[in-house]
């Protein structure tokens, strides 16, 4: 992680990522609404999507403070009129802000015109511990409409092995790092979004040995 003299924090990964995965993102979130990001990190994805995505609004969030006010001073620095100012939300909570109505009057009000119908979760599934991971799949289930589209990525395992050895070499620094993190097995991440009637749609291998995985709300 780089930090500049403001708020604004960097990482570097992005400008590698960003197009790859906005390309996948073009073809599979639902052409309106809002997309509610889950852990934002930086900030950089969002101003970079935001206005790539229009009409859709992007939604940002994160449990950090510093992540947080770097997202404000990027969303300060690049302006875009869809990109909304960020909510602080804790993934494991059994209730999200966006639910319990726990945000400023503005925006519970363009929610109600723009609701979520799209959930996109970038690089934190293998750096958090794996409730985070049932937290995201329960509030998918919850917020997310018929048809509406859950997207994650980052480095996942496939029939129980890495895909590269450089992802096992991550995964070895992970769990060194914190125990409780690691990289996944796809199937198990598939089979905890089914519980919460989150179908798989596709899992497009990414630059860099990751993956997209899409999933669709059932109904």
């Amino acid at each position: 992680m780089v930090f500049s003299p403001d708020a604004r924090r960097y990482a570097p990964a992005t400008e590698r990522n960003r197009d790859p995965i906005l390309a996948v993102l073009q073809r599979v979130l639902p052409p309106t609404g809002t997309v509610l990001e889950i852990s934002s990190g930086t900030g950089e994805h969002a101003v970079y999507f935001a206005p790539r995505l229009a009409p859709r609004w992007w939604l940002p969030s994160d449990r950090d403070s510093e992540a947080l006010n770097s997202i404000v001073a990027w969303r300060q620095t690049v302006p875009c009129e869809t990109l909304q100012a960020p909510v602080h939300l804790d993934v494991c909570a059994p209730v999200w802000p966006v639910e319990s109505g726990q945000l400023e009057q503005g925006q519970i009000d363009w929610l109600q015109h723009q609701p979520i119908t799209a959930i996109v979760n970038i690089n934190m599934v293998h750096i958090s511990p794996w409730a985070a991971c049932l937290g995201l799949m329960a509030g998918a289930g919850r917020l997310l409409p018929p048809q509406g589209v859950l997207y994650l990525y980052g480095p996942f395992k496939q029939n129980g092995e890495h895909t590269a050895p450089s992802n096992a070499a991550f995964d070895a620094s992970l769990q060194a790092h914190n125990p409780q993190w690691g990289v996944r097995d796809v199937e198990a991440v598939v089979q905890v979004a089914q519980q919460q009637g989150l179908a798989l749609q596709a899992t497009v291998a990414m630059p860099a040995n990751n993956l997209s995985v899409v999933f669709s709300r059932s109904g």
